[in-house]
């Protein structure tokens, strides 16, 4: 009970730092920050993948698949997003421009 409590407390601290430390920073750099939260869901993806490859309880298994299937998600769409972020700052073909 006191390492669910522990746990609990590490959780609840983390939110609040990672809100008021997201909170300041500034919009330009939410691509670079997207993306370091894609590595940590792969971090989460292969903590779920020990855990399957030990002995486990059946309610840890199905926090671990609820822990997967949040992090695959999280995932895969900061990829989608941040690709479509960084193709709206590639220059297209055939484009004149008109400033130089």
């Amino acid at each position: 009970m006191i390492n669910l409590l522990l746990m609990l407390g590490v959780f609840l601290f983390s939110f609040v730092v990672g809100y008021f430390l997201i909170s300041r920073v500034p919009t330009l750099l939410h691509t670079p920050l997207m993306s370091m939260t894609n590595a940590i869901s792969a971090v989460t993806i292969l903590g779920a993948l020990i855990l399957f490859s030990v002995k486990s309880t059946g309610t840890e298994q199905v926090i671990g698949g609820v822990a997967f299937v949040m992090a695959a998600f999280n995932l895969v769409g900061g990829f989608a997003i941040t690709d479509r972020m960084l193709r709206l700052f590639k220059k297209k073909e055939g484009r004149v421009d008109r400033h130089g």
